[in-house]
């Protein structure tokens, strides 16, 4: 599942295809049944690596914000589900787009919606509005987008950034700040390989703050990520929460799912 290419990539490719994802906070609590605060590692870089650990058990919600778009979920490894929901805001003119993904063991489902009077005058996207496209796992082979790996749960890549720290200091109880080699870090999905290489020499340095819960635990990670080319400066933020508490999702009901339609994959390998 891909966060940050979906939005601008599947907007464009959905307007020449022919004929046709809030989160719950308790970032800052303890899990249920944890009443005393987690032994943290003294050293800053140390203490941001073992705080992605709770995130491999696969149980939690998140959230994303920044840039092209917003997305919340859950992950809940138990019960090999997920889900993503996604949305632009006006992403281009009169056209807005939203998306929301489900995820439960080998099934898939996807419900794409654009809105505004551009979407409206095309009529496959009318006639699925509303409406979950079961997905075919057989061909969804180089589709990022519409894949969940349950063997790397973290949606937004937060271990992968934390490894490419190159400076750090503890800022206040929990909070961190520092800078990253956002070279190191372009199979994130919250940095991608086209806003790094927009950088230029700057992505070696790129700046971020991070937040801990008393448990040691994840709970914010943003990247401000300053302006270049012609890109403005943004502040890419993930953050997660309900670790241990999220409840497994559901499948889409079956009155409002149909088989995807062969534009649909089109869409996502444009």
């Amino acid at each position: 599942m891909n966060i940050r290419r979906w939005s601008a990539g599947v907007l464009a490719a959905a307007l020449f295809v022919p004929g046709l994802a809030a989160c719950k906070s308790e970032a800052d609590s303890p899990a249920a049944g944890s009443s005393a605060a987690a032994e943290k590692p003294a050293d800053p870089k140390e203490a941001l690596a073992a705080s992605t650990k709770e995130l491999q058990k696969g149980n939690f919600t998140f959230a994303i914000k920044g840039g092209e778009l917003n997305g919340s979920g859950t992950v809940h490894l138990p019960s090999k589900s997920a889900e993503m929901k996604m949305e632009t805001g006006q992403a281009a003119e009169d056209l807005s787009m939203s998306m929301h993904l489900v995820f439960i063991d080998n099934d898939s489902w996807v419900k794409l919606e654009l809105g505004g009077p551009m979407a409206d005058s095309v009529p496959a996207f009318k006639a699925m509005k509303g409406k979950y496209q079961h997905l075919d796992r057989s061909k969804l082979d180089g589709v990022k987008e519409l894949n969940f790996d349950f063997a790397d749960v973290d949606p937004a890549g937060a271990e992968k950034m934390i490894n490419a720290i190159t400076d750090v200091k503890q800022t206040g109880e929990g909070a961190y700040a520092g800078t990253i080699d956002a070279t190191k870090a372009t199979d994130s999905d919250l940095l991608d390989a086209d806003t790094v290489k927009a950088l230029g020499a700057g992505a070696s340095a790129v700046p971020f703050t991070a937040k801990v819960d008393a448990q040691g635990r994840l709970t914010e990670f943003a990247v401000e990520v300053p302006a270049a080319d012609s890109g403005k400066a943004q502040t890419l933020t993930v953050t997660y929460a309900d670790y241990g508490s999220a409840a497994a999702v559901k499948a889409p009901p079956a009155g409002e799912v149909v088989e995807a339609s062969d534009q649909l994959y089109e869409i996502f390998k444009g």
